[in-house]
């Protein structure tokens, strides 16, 4: 039995679709909206709607952007031979905190995961493959390091191989600031793989 009126309740299951929300941060998030001013409910309604109106996907690396192609692609200071290759949007915006990568990215849109029925054509690799030309110098594969990502970078690695371009993955190992002992197994024989000379 519910104690909220069914609009509530309606309101509170809406928030409860939302990733990572349970019942109790939607019941907070609902009344948050409802204690609002009309003012603040408007402004948070036409925000939804202004994203899911004029976002869209940038046709040439498939980023979420106002723009097509978008504003890192259209970059004329960008190197648009060096592609790296990230599983979500939210990728590039941790990779571009680094002030560190000049190049252009492309997102697959997930990785392969036959456990959850996503095979190579469920996301952007052919179109990867279609980005690729002679003047294209590196693509560095910045998938997640988990089993689909590591799956998903192999998979490409060995699409790409044949095509002569160089295929580099991002680096794995032990975070700064951590300790060797409390690190696992699989992160430890990874930073020793991923060993470079200083």
């Amino acid at each position: 039995m519910s104690y909220y009126s069914p609009s509530i309740e309606k309101l509170i299951e809406s928030f409860e679709h939302l990733p990572s929300i349970g019942h109790k941060t939607a019941a907070r998030l609902a009344f948050y909206i409802l204690n609002a001013s009309e003012e603040e409910t408007n402004e948070f309604i036409k925000s939804i709607e202004n994203a899911k109106k004029n976002l869209k996907y940038c046709s040439k690396c498939y980023n979420i952007s106002d723009t097509d192609p978008c504003n890192i692609c259209s970059n004329v200071k960008r190197d648009q031979n060096t592609i790296c290759v990230v599983e979500d949007v939210r990728d590039i915006i941790a990779i571009e905190k680094t002030h560190e990568f000049k190049g252009v990215y492309h997102v697959l849109h997930g990785s392969i995961s036959p456990m959850n029925g996503i095979g190579p054509n469920d996301i952007k690799i052919k179109e990867l493959l279609a980005r690729i030309n002679e003047n294209t110098k590196e693509i560095i594969i910045a998938t997640n390091p988990r089993v689909e990502g590591e799956a998903t970078a192999m998979y490409i690695s060995k699409l790409l191989k044949p095509l002569g371009v160089t295929v580099t993955r991002i680096a794995h190992g032990i975070p700064i600031g951590g300790d060797l002992e409390y690190t696992d197994e699989v992160t430890l024989s990874k930073a020793l793989e991923g060993r470079r000379e200083i």
